[in-house]
Order: structure tokens, then C-alpha cells, then sequence
């Protein structure tokens, strides 16, 4: 069977088929805006840094920062009971687990580091199925041998697509969760970099537990698409967003001092990411959530929490 009927033949159809319930799901929510249409609450998570030792001194420590999701707190490693305890404790207190995540390289060219990375992902996302997790996320990889998740010259051909399909694949089918997802972030240089290729992925890799992670600031990697990065966004949520198990908030800025593109990226707020855009596209999707990353302590996330929240408020959202 050729790549084309075999895609036709897909899951991927009946799933977008499927996903007419997920947008149908937005017309049934709890708050309305100024033009009469009814939104759900937002969900925003991010890492905490008190110290735990319970579920409910975790659920409490979430709580405390106005959390409605949150990463996976517990190791891969973690007895049953434990694992069966904190998700009681997030369905309780209403808080969505919304990642455990699997960060290694899959597709290394090192077998050693590969068996290492593969066994990772393994693992994770059968935590992620076990505690109930929306995803287990991970990079493809990368055909860089110094750096894991770093850029190569053969990280974008078909030959690296391809892996990048068979290791997904069987990740999948060696766990077999019925719970959770896998699913891969976006990077510049590697699969998926683009609202595309991740369309192409959802279709060749065609597992019904293979889904979305989105990280827009990832997919920025050029002026033209910082600079038009609220139809960046949209894009993204509408190739995607039915598809999509939780979301990373960052930010991203383009340095004006050098005379060559560089972007880096920053806490939300002191960058150009389109926020308004960002979550009035979310909010279409309920229960997504939105997990904020990459920050050194837990006074630069309060600030980046803080404007996240100014923003939704001033378009008539709420994460509360």
C-alpha cells in the first residue's frame, strides 16, 4: 500500500470527524463574554517550588498559586498506590495533570543513547497513562550526537521523517495506554517544525494515541513569522487544535542589536508572542492546558502568571 492510500485509510480522518465534538463542547461552558457567548475557564499550571510530601499538601501548594493544572509530580518509577493517590487528589481538588514529560533522544544515532531514550519514553508515557496525564511529551529527537535535542543537517529529511514515524509508532504500541497521549513539541530545526509536518506526522504516524503538544514560540523561526505570529497562532489551533493535549506559555523576542536573526526567548510579557491571540484561541478548546516553563524561581513565574491573567482579563477571559 502506498503512503497516500495508506493515509487516506488513516485514523486521522475519523478523528477530525471526531473533533467536531471537542468544538461543539466549547458552546457548553460556564461564564459568558460582552457578546453573549459562553467561555469556559482557562487552565494554567507551571513548576512549583515548596517542598511536598502528600497529595493534599501538593493539591494546597497549586491552590495557593491559583493552579487549575500541573506537571506530573511523581517519578516514573513510583508504586501504584502513590501514583493512584495524587491523581484522586488532582480529580478532587478539579486540577488537570497536563504532562509527564519524556525529554531524551529517540532517534540518536548513538544505539546506546537511543535504547536509553526509548526505554524513557516507555516509561513515561505509561506513568502518564497511569496517573491519567492529558500527554506524555517529548522532542522527535535528533541526529546530533553532542546535543539531544540540538539542530543537524539531517534532522529535516524524508529518511528522518520516516524514523521519526516507525519510533513514534512503536513507542505507542509497546505501552498501549488508553488513557493518555504521546505526543511531540515542535522544534526550528527537527520534526514537527511547522503546523504542517505536525499534520503530516498526525497522519503517517496514525495511532489514535498520538496527538498534539503545542508550543507556538517553538515554531517561530524566522522575522516573517515573529512578526505575524497572531496568524501563526491561529493556524495552529485550526490545523490542530482538536488535536491538541496541553500547551507551553513562553515568549519569544527578536534581538535588535545584531546584524544576523536572532531570537531568544523570554518570560511571557517581555516579548512580541500575540497573548490575546494565543488565548482566545485556547479558550476554545476547554480543559486544555496551559503550562508555563523555562523560568529560573518562582518570583520570574508569578510575574509571568501575573500577565498571562492581565491578558485574558482584558479580552474577557478568566482562569479561575
Amino acid at each position: 500500500m502506498s503512503r497516500r492510500d495508506f493515509i487516506k485509510s488513516s485514523v486521522f480522518g475519523s478523528t477530525v470527524i471526531a473533533s467536531g465534538s471537542v468544538l461543539s463542547s466549547c458552546k457548553s461552558a460556564s461564564r459568558c463574554s460582552s457578546t453573549g457567548a459562553k467561555v469556559s475557564p482557562l487552565r494554567l499550571g507551571g513548576p512549583i517550588f515548596e517542598k511536598f510530601d502528600s497529595p493534599d499538601a501538593w493539591v494546597t501548594i497549586l491552590k495557593g498559586l491559583g493552579y487549575r493544572a500541573a506537571y506530573c509530580p511523581l517519578d516514573a518509577k513510583e508504586k501504584d498506590d502513590v501514583v493512584n493517590a495524587y491523581a484522586k487528589a488532582a480529580r478532587k481538588a478539579d486540577i488537570i495533570i497536563a504532562e509527564v514529560g519524556a525529554w531524551s533522544n529517540p532517534i540518536s544515532p548513538d544505539e546506546e543513547a537511543r535504547r536509553v531514550a526509548l526505554a524513557k519514553c516507555r516509561e513515561h508515557l505509561a506513568l502518564a497513562d497511569r496517573i491519567g496525564a492529558k500527554c506524555c511529551v517529548n522532542v522527535s529527537g535528533s541526529r546530533n550526537e553532542q546535543y539531544w535535542a540540538g539542530p543537524h543537517k539531517d534532522n529535516l529529511t524524508e529518511e528522518t521523517f520516516d524514523l521519526i514515524v516507525e519510533t513514534t509508532r512503536a513507542i505507542i504500541d509497546d505501552v498501549k495506554p488508553t488513557r493518555t497521549y504521546f505526543t511531540l513539541e515542535a522544534m526550528p530545526w527537527s520534526y514537527p517544525d511547522t503546523t504542517d509536518s505536525y499534520v503530516r506526522l498526525l497522519k503517517a504516524i496514525n495511532r489514535k494515541r498520538f496527538a498534539v503538544h503545542l508550543d507556538p514560540v517553538n515554531f517561530v523561526s524566522s522575522p516573517q513569522l515573529y512578526f505575524n505570529n497572531a496568524k501563526l497562532i491561529r493556524e495552529c489551533f485550526e490545523k490542530l487544535g482538536p488535536f491538541i493535549r496541553s500547551c507551553h506559555a513562553k515568549d519569544i523576542i527578536l534581538r535588535e542589536e545584531i546584524y544576523t536573526t536572532h531570537l531568544d526567548e523570554v518570560r511571557p510579557g517581555l516579548g512580541s508572542l500575540d497573548y490575546a491571540a494565543f488565548l482566545k484561541e485556547l479558550s476554545k478548546f476547554p480543559d486544555t492546558p496551559l503550562m508555563m516553563e523555562h523560568l529560573p524561581n518562582a518570583e520570574q513565574y508569578r510575574l509571568a502568571a501575573e500577565h498571562i491573567r492581565s491578558v485574558a482579563k482584558e479580552i474577557e477571559l478568566s482562569f479561575d
